[in-house]
Formats: structure tokens, sequence, C-alpha cells
């Protein structure tokens, strides 16, 4: 018995004095002062940014890309180390991508636009219902005027520019205008920044025809490549640094839709009814602005309400 005691001392005396070392080596990395040429060598043994390598080749929406042109390389590497070193950033439009994504590929498909497009829609909200200083608003960041004049609603208690199907529909429509129009997907992108207008004054001025060949303000200058960059890295994650798990990813919505042709006089009072609550469906229907939809003239919406398993997290 008394051996059995004295061994379990030991190990205490061992598991005290381990703790006491580790507790002295956080203490030294907190606060030891050391040499300047020490601390510095601990910070270079300890943290490496990494420059990157370019892709030699890169297309969008089918159409090359010049990388054999100095400007092109040093615009397309700005961005990628501008995304790179945004991690947090970067991680949450990886994650939210998931989730949209197979919503707009499918309505991008359907109306005979690149499936690039959509890291357009990535680029310009990451994904959350942002509104810009000049109002553009929704995942598309879509002005007002230019929503209505391409099929959404917008006012007071309805703004479909905050509908990710009817805004990409919408956008759709713009993009193959601008396409129609100048026979390239870049430029037609660029004009989705900087406007038609926009577009035909730098054409006019500067007598070029390629995106690529254009002096254009910096943020339609940077725009394209932001765009490739983001493909880049959602592409492939992992030659980038980014080292996602399935369930990371944030999974599409399980939803049900319900067609409403009345007014809802009191949306929450509606949601409780259907067996959820006013917050999930402002969640799944961002459109509707009020605490009720009066719907005059009795149009048909569609509203989502979440579906068997909507809370269920994703398996391990």
């Amino acid at each position: 018995m008394n051996a059995l005691k004295l061994l379990v001392r030991a190990i205490l005396l061992l598991v005290l004095l381990l703790s006491g070392a580790a507790a002295n080596l956080l203490i030294f990395s907190a606060s030891s002062e050391g040499t300047d040429l020490d601390h510095r060598q601990r910070f270079n043994d300890g943290y490496k940014v990494f420059s990157l390598t370019l892709p030699n080749q890169l297309t969008f929406c089918n159409e090359s890309v010049p990388m054999d042109r100095i400007d092109v390389r040093e615009r397309l590497d700005r961005e990628l180390l501008v995304n790179t070193y945004w991690q947090s950033n970067t991680l949450l439009a990886h994650k939210r991508a998931n989730r949209w994504f197979p919503l707009i590929e499918s309505i991008l498909q359907r109306e005979g636009v690149p499936d690039d497009m959509k890291y357009l829609a990535l680029v310009e909200s990451n994904f959350t219902n942002v509104v810009s200083p000049a109002g553009a608003a929704g995942y598309w960041q879509f002005m007002k005027e230019t929503g209505q004049n391409h099929g959404l609603e917008v006012n007071g208690e309805v703004d479909e520019r905050y509908n990710v199907e009817k805004s990409t529909v919408a956008a759709c429509k713009y993009l193959k205008t601008a396409y129609k129009k100048y026979g390239s997907w870049a430029l037609a992108a660029a004009s989705y920044n900087l406007g038609l207008g926009g577009v035909d004054k730098q054409l006019g001025r500067q007598k070029k025809e390629d995106y690529f060949d254009l002096l254009l303000p910096e943020e339609t200058s940077r725009y394209v490549f932001r765009i490739l960059a983001m493909k880049e890295i959602i592409r492939e994650p992992e030659r980038y640094g980014f080292h996602l798990r399935t369930r990371d990813l944030y999974p599409p919505y399980k939803t049900r839709s319900l067609e409403v042709k009345g007014p809802i006089e009191d949306i929450a009072a509606f949601a409780l009814r259907h067996n959820t609550d006013y917050k999930t469906v402002k969640l799944l229907n961002p459109w509707l602005r009020d605490t009720k939809l009066t719907n005059k003239e009795g149009k048909t919406y569609a509203i989502l309400l979440p579906a068997e398993g909507f809370n269920d997290a994703m398996a391990d």
C-alpha cells in the first residue's frame, strides 16, 4: 500500500512539474524580452507569407485571358493576393457559395448565360444583402431603376432585388443585352459595373474593342480580375491555402414554397400559422420589406417556408 501511495505522489509531482514548465513557456512567449535579434528570429521561424504562382492559362466565360501581358498578370496577381490573404472574407465567400451557387447555376444555364457569371454575384455582394452607398441592393446589387427596368418589383413592401431567383433572372437579361451589344462577356461584365454608357464612352475614346485593351476607371479596371481571382480560389482552394471540409460549407436551405394571392395583414401572425416565426420568414424572403403585404393588385407571390430538416446540422 505504501508503495502505491508513493507512486501516486510521484505521478502528481511529475504532472505539477510539467504544468509549471508549460506555464513558464507561455510566460516566456508572452513576456520575455530577449534581444531584438531573438525576437526577429522567433518571428521569422513562426510566420510565413508566400507570394503566389499565377496560372499560365485562364478563361472568362470561355474567352481567353491574355496571360502573356504584363499588366494582365499584375492585375490578376493583385486580386489573388487580396482575396488569398483576406482569409475571413474569402472563407465566408466559399461557405456561402455552396448555398447559393446551385440555384444561380441552374438559372444561368436556363437563360443561356455562362456559368462564370455566378462569380460576379459573389464579388458584388459576397452573398449578403448589402446596400451600396449609391443604393444598389441584393446579391446582384441592382439600382432601383435598373431593377425595375429588368422586371423586378421595387416598392416599400416588396423589393425583388432581394429575391435571389428573380434578381438572377434580371441579371441574365442585363448581361445578355450587353453581350449582344459588345460580343464580349468581359465587356458585358465591365458594363455591369460601369454601365453601358460608360463602356460606350471608353470604347469610342480609345478606339479599342477588348476589355483587356482599355484604360478604365479603377473599380472597373479591377472588376473582371476580382471575378477571375474569386473563380480561381473557389475552384482550387487548397492551391491558395484554404482547407474546407464538406461539413464546413453552408448547405442550401431546405424550404417549401407557398403561393399567396391575397394580402398578409401581419407577417408575424402568418408565420405562426405556418409553424415558423417572423425571423425565419424574413430570412428566407428578404424581399418582404415590411411587416405586412398589402398586395392590392392580387398578385401571386411564392413565399418560402422552412421544410422538414431546415435546422438540421450537417453530419460529421
